[in-house]
């Protein structure tokens, strides 16, 4: 055991050392800081060994501590289930505290209750702090202090409450440079966590491309968004810094931001959306559960310009243009009537910015289930999308090269699709 008492903080969806809520307080404790970051076994089981989030992961932690070695200091990597890793580190360092960001997800907040549960027995001071929204579950809610579940009044209640506080204070955490833990550990290579790096790669952030966000976000072709979203979900920028850029500059682009925390506090609320329905009275949907059209929609392959771009997009970069996503989901759920949690699923595996919360919240909304959902007999033409969005053909022909030399037939023809789809949920949604 290293003789000298420190602080642990542990880095998770907050992948950067400015304002960030935790490591600022931390650096406050009165002991030196280690930072550590954790990749989880239970999490990475699942993922291929070239998943292009890890690579990311891996290369935001690389910034971090190439940074901290300007302080004398170093990232500490680990590899393991958590309650193993944190089980040794108590015995190899005399930890006084442990300072981490909280997160909303069912499977988060068990793994943090675990820990806090086993350092409390350990005699080590546990702190968690609000870091990745703006407002987190008990913060925004309805008279009654029951939760919103309709968008809003729970927009409006967010809109007021921040003006009270506007702008949100940021965190300089560079005051406390001198406040870190002497170190020089060993960073590991991305191949001795037993991954490789991918060939699909985040894109930086642009927040210049979103001047004009409410004219130009429904055109794919234009290239106008910012790709925020995975630098959002792995907490790389500050949702402080974003809310007060957007409060200043976009409104629209401020409320897309307002339904990201909406979604997070559905989820931490009624947790049994991740895998059924919001409203238990579609639970008789007779979905067709049909694989291989499942499989010609994952490849892009169903005859319809808008829907099979999208998802070839998707298959080759791990992003998709938030109208294309809609039509895509509405695609999946109306006129093939598969169940929503197939395409949640796929989109899992392949989005940059994949975010539990805000993936279930958006694939129940296209298929009618959710929280605030579209109805259910709103059914997307996929062709007329096309033609408002993508008039003359910039987007398809990016990702479809074949599309003008014979380019394959719809799967399903659309007006048969919607008259089914309709009957489908009349005939399920339970009285």
């Amino acid at each position: 055991m290293t003789a000298q008492p420190i602080t642990f903080f542990w880095f998770r969806r907050d992948l950067r050392l400015e304002d960030n809520v935790g490591l600022y307080q931390a650096l406050q404790s009165g002991y030196p800081v280690l930072a550590v970051f954790i990749f989880d076994d239970a999490i990475l089981e699942h993922l291929p060994k070239d998943d292009a989030r890890v690579t990311f992961i891996y290369e935001s932690l690389s910034k971090i501590n190439q940074k901290l070695a300007e302080f004398g200091s170093s990232l500490l990597v680990k590899k393991g289930k958590t309650q193993d890793v944190w089980q040794q580190l108590i015995t190899e360092f005399e930890v006084k505290a442990l300072f981490f960001n909280k997160d909303y997800e069912p499977y988060a907040i068990n793994r943090d209750q675990q820990i806090t549960e086993l350092l409390a027995q350990n005699g080590v001071k546990v702190q968690a702090f609000k870091d990745q929204v703006i407002f987190e579950e008990a913060e925004i809610t309805k008279a009654d202090g029951l939760p919103y579940t309709v968008y809003t009044p729970y927009k409006n209640k967010w809109l007021e409450k921040y003006r009270i506080m506007a702008p949100v204070a940021e965190h300089d955490t560079t005051v406390f440079s001198k406040n870190w833990f002497s170190s020089s550990f060993e960073f590991p290579s991305l191949s001795a966590i037993g991954f490789e790096t991918s060939t699909i790669k985040v894109k930086p952030h642009n927040l210049t491309k979103i001047a004009n966000y409410h004219e130009t976000r429904d055109f794919p072709a234009l290239d106008t968004t910012s790709y925020l979203s995975p630098h959002l979900r792995f907490g790389t920028v500050s949702v402080r810094k974003l809310v007060n850029w957007a409060a200043r500059k976009n409104d629209v682009f401020l409320s897309e931001l307002i339904w990201r925390e909406f979604f997070m506090q559905i989820l931490y609320h009624f947790p049994k959306v991740v895998q059924h329905n919001f409203k238990s009275a579609y639970d008789g949907i007779e979905w067709r559960n049909d694989e291989a059209d499942f499989q010609r929609w994952c490849s892009g392959t169903t005859g319809y310009p808008m829907v099979d771009a999208g998802m070839r997009e998707l298959n080759a970069t791990g992003y998709m243009h938030n109208r294309v996503r809609m039509v895509v989901a509405s695609f999946l759920c109306k006129h093939l009537l598969l169940p929503w949690q197939w395409g949640e699923a796929y989109f899992a595996q392949k989005l940059l910015d994949y975010d539990l919360s805000a993936n279930v919240g958006n694939w129940q909304w296209a298929a009618g289930t959710g929280y605030d959902a579209a109805p259910y007999f709103r059914v997307f033409n996929p062709d007329i999308q096309l033609q408002k969005f993508d008039a003359k053909g910039h987007y398809i022909r990016k990702w479809i090269p074949e599309f003008d030399l014979g380019y394959g037939s719809p799967m399903v023809e659309h007006a048969m699709a919607r008259d089914r789809a309709i009957a489908t949920y009349k005939a399920g949604i339970l009285k």
